[in-house]
């Protein structure tokens, strides 16, 4: 393929077909390909039964689907062991298992906990939680307008106290990449771990979890072509093996007795109850489809509709670009303001138009506060999309502010 532009491939998606509507609204989740769609519903037609359980011959077929698609996660992110993969719910749910069970465990009175300021609320909210609780000190590192971390932040913020660093590879709002290498050497200088958000990094360009020296990464789904419900927590085996269980019930024990309990080795202590093993079995096909397009091929298309959808909107008078001057720094994700118009009222009037858009803080209001606006509108790509819709795109933009009764 070299280093050409790979078609859309959007005959594999069944919605895209059927909508008479762009859908830019790929951030917040992804439409999924018929793959994906078949084996979930092929689970329950030729698998369903509860795996990890009994030693029929169905419920072990159950498992070893389960625990298949467990490696084939395992080898898209690198990771040592499946030992290191745990199936949750969603990237919330992977990043609120380290706070209650690593955060809370390890972290006391006089530590510090760092925050990027261009967090998520799902990795901003859980070590508040912590800090609240514990005592510790909550200090939250700040970035420029473009989303930029300076490495002189970087070495205020991370200190020898530090015990835990949360930061998102790639910015929801912005879609600027944080400086990770950065930040995981001096966190690990400072004897600090490093929770990465990977929800908006792991379905858009490849990750690397041994190349990162990686500590936690949480992702989802079904913002990588997969099924709602069902989450990854990727953790080094020497933490999560110091880690109590964040759940405690069926499946995740190793005996009980009336007044205490052992607890299933790693991953299972981490994944209490019947799991959504249809949905995982799911996800590993949404790898298969990953894998067989090529994640390169995928990033470099998005990056030139990035570009190309750049170019064009910051070309539009009264629009507003937030973050990076630079295009191939928006990682797909193009959040604006348009002077004078509430970004709800953008929604609308592109919703007219078949467009859809997210609008509203994103689930980052500090964020926003700190680049000084209450909200936006946010455009998010993904490789099917199509120059076709962006043209479309830009043009219901280029006309909101004459339909809200602006003379230009």
């Amino acid at each position: 393929m070299g280093n050409s532009i790979i078609e859309p491939h959007r005959e594999d998606f069944p919605l895209l077909m059927s909508l008479d509507a762009a859908y830019l609204d790929n951030a917040a989740t992804s439409q999924k390909p018929y793959c994906v769609i078949d084996a979930e519903r092929d689970f329950y037609k030729r698998l369903n039964s509860n795996p990890l359980r009994s030693f029929y011959d169905l419920s072990i077929s159950a498992t070893d689907s389960y625990e298949n698609s467990r490696e084939n996660v395992r080898k898209f992110i690198n990771a040592k062991s499946t030992k290191e993969i745990v199936f949750t719910n969603n990237a919330t749910s992977s990043i609120n298992l380290v706070a209650y069970s690593y955060g809370l465990s390890n972290v006391k009175k006089g530590d510090r906990i760092v925050v990027a300021i261009s967090e998520h609320h799902s990795n901003m909210l859980p070590w508040q939680m912590v800090a609240q609780t514990t005592g510790a000190e909550l200090e939250y590192m700040k970035c420029d307008s473009a989303g930029v971390y300076s490495d002189e932040e970087i070495y205020r913020c991370i200190t020898p106290n530090t015990k835990i660093v949360a930061v998102a590879v790639i910015s929801n709002v912005t879609g600027s990449k944080a400086p990770i290498e950065k930040i995981i050497s001096t966190a690990h200088a400072n004897n600090a771990v490093v929770m990465l958000d990977g929800a908006q990094s792991v379905p858009h360009t490849k990750t690397d979890v041994q190349q990162l020296d990686a500590d936690f990464l949480a992702f989802s789904a079904h913002k990588m072509l997969g099924p709602m419900g069902v989450g990854v927590l990727y953790g080094k085996e020497d933490l999560l093996e110091k880690m109590p269980p964040f759940l405690r019930g069926g499946e995740m024990i190793e005996s009980v007795r009336l007044d205490r309990a052992t607890f299933a080795e790693l991953p299972h202590k981490f994944e209490a109850g019947t799991v959504n093993a249809a949905g995982v079995f799911a996800l590993s096909s949404a790898i298969d489809y990953y894998n067989n397009v090529g994640i390169d091929n995928m990033e470099r298309r998005e990056q030139y509709l990035t570009n190309y959808a750049y170019q064009k909107l910051s070309k539009i008078p009264h629009v507003n670009v937030i973050g990076s001057s630079d295009p191939y720094n928006h990682s797909g994700i193009l959040s604006f303001t348009i002077d004078n118009v509430h970004p709800h009222d953008v929604s609308a009037v592109l919703n007219q138009d078949n467009i859809c858009i997210r609008a509203g803080h994103h689930c980052a209001q500090p964020f926003l506060a700190h680049l000084g606006i209450r909200s936006s509108s946010r455009a998010s790509l993904m490789f099917y999309n199509t120059e076709e819709e962006i043209d479309k795109f830009v043009q219901s933009v280029a006309s909101v502010r004459k339909l809200m009764g602006y003379g230009d």
